[in-house]
């Protein structure tokens, strides 16, 4: 019995950037499931709604009405986590327990000012323009004198949250390093210096010889299925040239970002054909690291859904233990999202 469930079982995974092992129990996604499932309905939306805060000439809830903006559009977050407004003087925590200021910036991008255009269904020039944002966004931000990181990313999907479901993104820039972040810088330095080379640079190494969970690989760029996964359908998108913020990429460079991009985010959605749920983070230095040798600009897609109506649950091993379950393989995975076509299943135009 276990060697015909030899791939997957009772295994552990290093994950070099998080410096943590992650169980592999991939035979688990067979086991009988009668808990909770989500209702995935994949009803289309209109390219406009009156009531969405976030389409064109439309009022928010702070009041302020959108410009009829025809591209890419940011404005300031109207219910931020961070302000520069934050109160200098905090009353003092009782020990061992600390507070601080926690001041910044929080902005919202709207990719495109349809209401039913996602990634997956725009062109790649119009995901070229949203990558130009990002790189615009945090050079700008990162100059701030209290900002010390800028975080962007999306939340898609009812099933992770989303407040809104007019494709946006969002941007925190903050006066500290979120953890994430910080936990693999330390790790990326920490590699540098007992090896001589780069971490996320042998993670591409190791991803090519292995080849079997790559997805996309052009000159600039490789996505693919990490080694040490922790969501069914994780997948990280590089640029094979090490950067460490997304404003250093090169127009060449950013250009392939978006194909890939496409590329990816159509595959998740031909999976099932629906809007597939994910988070996405760019993962970048922090801000007043320009020069380091180490780290290594990337994207990563942390898709819920393990099956269609079924969420990763985040429970005792996650939670109570901190180690994380995953009950899938990454090659298997990673075979599924190869397995599927590049063209967007609502495409119609016969153009790939």
């Amino acid at each position: 019995m276990i060697e015909e469930h030899a791939s997957g079982l009772w295994e552990e995974r290093w994950h070099p950037l998080r410096e943590e092992w992650v169980i592999i129990a991939a035979h688990r996604q067979e086991r009988p499931w009668i808990g909770a499932i989500t209702d995935m309905e994949n009803k289309p939306l209109p390219a406009f709604m009156p009531d969405c805060y976030l389409c064109p000439g439309n009022i928010r809830s702070s009041g302020a009405r959108n410009p009829f903006y025809t591209g890419t559009y940011v404005f300031d977050n109207d219910h931020p986590c961070v302000g520069l407004d934050a109160p200098a003087e905090l009353e003092k925590a009782l020990p061992p327990y600390r507070n601080r200021r926690a001041a910044g910036i929080a902005r919202v991008i709207c990719y495109s000012p349809r209401h039913n255009l996602t990634l997956a269904e725009m062109s790649q020039s119009e995901i070229s323009n949203v990558i130009q944002v990002w790189r615009q966004q945090t050079r700008d931000l990162g100059r701030h004198p209290e900002v010390e990181h800028v975080l962007i990313f999306e939340n898609k999907g009812e099933v992770v949250g989303v407040s809104n479901p007019h494709p946006h993104g969002q941007i925190y820039a903050a006066n500290f390093v979120f953890k994430t972040i910080e936990t693999e810088w330390e790790a990326l330095k920490r590699y540098l210096k007992q090896t001589g080379k780069n971490l996320f640079g042998e993670i591409i190494v190791a991803e090519k010889k292995d080849g079997r969970r790559i997805l996309f690989e052009d000159e600039h760029t490789i996505v693919f299925v990490p080694y040490f996964a922790r969501y069914a359908y994780e997948v990280y998108v590089a640029p094979k040239r090490r950067v460490s913020f997304c404003y250093q990429l090169k127009d060449k460079e950013v250009d392939s970002l978006a194909a890939a991009l496409k590329d990816i985010t159509v595959r998740f959605d031909n999976l099932w054909n629906m809007s597939f749920p994910y988070v996405m983070p760019l993962h970048q230095a922090p801000a007043n690291s320009e020069d380091d040798p180490f780290f290594h600009f990337y994207i990563v897609f942390h898709p819920p859904l393990r099956r269609p109506n079924l969420i990763k649950y985040l429970a005792g091993p996650e939670i109570g233990g901190g180690n994380f379950l995953s009950d899938t393989s990454p090659e298997e995975k990673a075979a599924e999202l190869r397995g599927v076509s590049s063209r967007h299943f609502r495409d119609k135009s016969g153009i790939t």
